[in-house]
């Protein structure tokens, strides 16, 4: 049926059935990138330098243990493979039976190959990818005639701490070893791995604190000791805070609260404090650019520095400072930037990934701009970028009375 299904998609027919909701999205995607059904092979797959560059800064490599005691004896058992893939669907880790293998050398199912749905078409890897859910692809549900053959169940791994997706892991084989229980399978196994990233995150925090204790101790203004991703380890003279902006040598970090701290690298992470021995109290003060190439976010304190900004990222930026002190929760983030509630995984992502630019000038819980912070922004109804924006609550912002700054 899958089969016949498949032809008659293919071929402008009326199809004896429809495919599942997550392979049928799939397909809709897969056709408007058009994948070719008949490809033999993915693009050549990245090289073993790059293979070797992306698996020692992945995320995922401290949790292979746990992957591995979880799945590979169990898919070598099964006639399957263990795949684990970066955040981008390329090959990092491949095990399990080495017949399967074999067979999946010749599709180029391989270390380093891309298996995204604009690589390779729809898959169980590259479905997790974009529905960032898990997945089972059976036979003729692959877009590419070639894996027919298969089945794939893959799962996303997600940082425990910020949502964002870090890779997926995947367990395939041959169509005739199907079994809906793989499916629970791979996601206990990639709960326990999520689970063993916020016990490394924690121990590596702890061991940050033995390094922030005489440091802190030695400063008569508020400090801070943080991690290379910007979680504080340790604080003194302030309030406890989550995280900060990542820090880096030559650029300052704004804290709110505090203004803005000089980050000095010390083993394990950086500490933050004021150019004297006293922290920095400047004001500081955040506006949007939006009209720019690309927007930017500036930033005004004892110093003024610049961030580039996504088109997203300044969409969120606008939403937060219309909010005000009430901010917005990842449903409501949502459904402004989306239309739906749907994709609170995909909000949560690009949170952090603006917090690790702007860091303290964010809030959480709900998200908001820090209330010390001054913020302008450029008028909705006049502003080229906020007009051009299709994302709702931008949309609604255009018929509000126009605000030339908030804070």
């Amino acid at each position: 049926m899958l089969q016949r299904i498949h032809d008659a998609l293919l071929s402008g027919d009326r199809p004896p059935g429809d495919l599942r909701g997550p392979v049928a999205r799939s397909w809709e995607r897969v056709r408007a990138l058009g994948v070719d059904p008949d490809q033999e092979t993915p693009p050549g797959p990245v090289g073993p330098d790059e293979v070797e560059r992306r698996r020692e800064t992945s995320p995922l490599q401290p949790v292979l243990p746990e992957l591995r005691a979880a799945l590979t004896s169990v898919a070598d058992d099964a006639r399957h493979i263990m795949v684990i893939t970066d955040a981008d669907g390329v090959l990092l880790w491949r095990e399990g039976c080495a017949p399967v293998r074999h067979r999946a050398d010749r599709l180029g199912f391989t270390e380093g190959a891309a298996w995204s749905e604009g690589a390779v078409g729809s898959n169980a890897i590259g479905v997790a990818l974009a529905e960032d859910a898990p997945v089972q692809m059976f036979g003729a549900e692959h877009f590419v005639r070639t894996h027919h053959a298969w089945t794939c169940t893959a799962c996303p791994v997600h940082d425990p701490r910020t949502g964002e997706l870090l890779g997926v892991v995947d367990v395939s084989g041959p169509a005739e070893t199907v079994h809906p229980t793989t499916v629970a399978l791979v996601g206990t196994a990639v709960k326990l791995a999520e689970a063993s990233l916020w016990r490394h995150h924690e121990r590596r925090l702890d061991a940050l604190r033995s390094v922030a204790a005489p440091l802190l101790s030695r400063l008569s203004g508020p400090g801070l000791v943080v991690d290379d991703h910007g979680w504080v380890a340790a604080v003194t003279g302030m309030p406890s805070i989550d995280r900060v902006a990542v820090p880096r040598a030559d650029r300052p970090v704004a804290v709110h609260g505090v203004g803005v701290l000089l980050p000095e690298p010390v083993p394990g992470g950086w500490l933050l404090r004021g150019a004297g021995s006293n922290g920095s109290s400047s004001g500081l003060r955040l506006s949007l650019d939006l009209d720019g190439r690309p927007p930017r976010a500036i930033v005004d304190g004892a110093q003024r520095w610049v961030h580039p900004l996504s088109a997203r990222h300044a969409e969120v930026l606008t939403l937060l400072a219309f909010a005000g002190p009430r901010g917005m929760d990842a449903g409501a983030l949502s459904t402004a930037l989306y239309g739906d509630r749907d994709h609170l995984v995909t909000v949560r992502a690009e949170m952090s990934r603006l917090r690790r630019t702007l860091g303290g000038l964010l809030l959480a819980r709900p998200y908001r701009i820090a209330p010390d912070v001054a913020v302008e922004l450029p008028d909705p109804a006049t502003s080229a970028f906020l007009r051009a924006s299709a994302a709702p609550g931008i949309v609604r912002l255009r018929s509000v009375r126009p605000i030339s700054g908030c804070g």
